[in-house]
This record gives C-alpha cells, structure tokens and sequence, in this order.
C-alpha cells in the first residue's frame, strides 16, 4: 500500500491497517521522508484481522470437517471450546501467510484443560535458540508452555503452545480476540529473527 502510494505520489493518504504492521512500518522506516508527513495511518479494529479468514470446526479424534464457518463464528468467547471439547478450529488466512504460517488449530486439552495453540512455522532451523528464548519469555518463562520441533520433511517447525500463558489472556475473550493475540505472538517473533538476521549482516 505504501509502495503505491509513494508512486502515485498523492498529497495527502489515509492508510488502515494494524496496530502491529504500523509499529514495523515506523520502526523500521519503510516509507520514504518525502511521504512522512503526508501518510497517516488509521488503526483497524484487531478483531476484524480474520475476517476474510477460511475457518473449519473439525473432530479432535477422526479430524473431519464438522462445518465451514464464517467470520461471525470468531464472536463466540473461547470458552466454546471448554464448552466443545471434542472439536477443534481451524483458520487460513492471508495475514498469516505474511509471516510465514500456514495456518492455526485451536482446541482445548482433554487432560489439562489448557487452550492449545497448533501450527506451522517457515522458519529456518538454524533459528532455533531465538525460537526457543522468544517463547520463553513470551509465555512467561513456563517450560511446559510449548513444544517446537523442526520436521524436515515439510522444511518448517511444528509448533504448539499454549494460550493461557501470553499477556492479555482471560476466559473472557472472544475467539477473535484469542487469534489476534497468537498473531502478536507469532508477529513480534518473526521480527525479532528479522533483527537478529540484520545486525549479523
């Protein structure tokens, strides 16, 4: 977007888009000094980030499709899942293909009663200590809060934590809330691999 904007070279641009892509964008100066002081940037709502999102309920058990759901879905407080636990959520979307996630489960343990986390990470292997020390000091330091382990096969990381140990996380939540607070996680994690990779050039 700021790309064609610096194009078009408009006077004057309203841009919305989200709290995390904006911090990037200041943070790491990306729009050009002849266009600082003409782009302001308006802060969508987090919740509306999946919108667009393709989102499944599947069995835990046989992993088959129990409904295709729309965006409206996510206004369901996560405790649904306490409520259903027997199923799982499944969600794609083009935000998460931005850093580098295939897509996010999310279900409740049977034993724990814990909010899992399941996903696919593209990240390389050779990240693995800033991996591992990210999610330590996200999930507050709780060992058993993840588990992450490189599958060669698909070249990517197997990644699961669990959502009750991030900031912000209460029972009270939506659904919508509970992804948009895993795509902070997972957001803030790809950049700071983005500044390790930097300061080694």
């Amino acid at each position: 977007m700021i790309e064609k904007q610096q194009a078009l070279k408009q006077t004057e641009a309203d841009i919305a888009i989200f709290k995390e892509e904006i911090d990037y964008i200041k943070k790491h100066e990306l729009h050009s000094d002849e266009l600082k002081g003409t782009i302001k940037f308006e802060e969508n709502n987090p919740n509306t980030r999946f919108e667009d999102a393709y989102i499944e309920r599947g069995h835990k058990e046989t992993e088959e499709v129990i409904a295709i759901e729309t965006f409206s879905f996510l206004d369901h407080s996560v405790n649904y899942l306490k409520e259903h636990m027997e199923e799982f959520i499944y969600l794609e979307s083009k935000w998460l293909e931005l850093i580098g996630v295939d897509a996010i489960s999310l279900e409740v343990d049977d034993v724990f009663k814990t909010y899992d986390v399941m996903l696919g990470l593209k990240l390389q292997k050779k990240h693995e200590k800033v991996i591992r020390e990210y999610l330590n000091e996200e999930l507050n330091g709780k060992a058993e809060a993840f588990d992450l382990m490189f599958n060669q096969n698909d070249g990517m990381w197997d990644l699961n934590f669990t959502l009750d140990y991030i900031r912000e996380f209460n029972q009270d939540i939506t659904l919508s809330e509970a992804y948009s607070r895993i795509y902070r996680v997972l957001f803030k994690l790809v950049e700071t691999i983005e500044e390790m990779n930097d300061k080694q050039l």
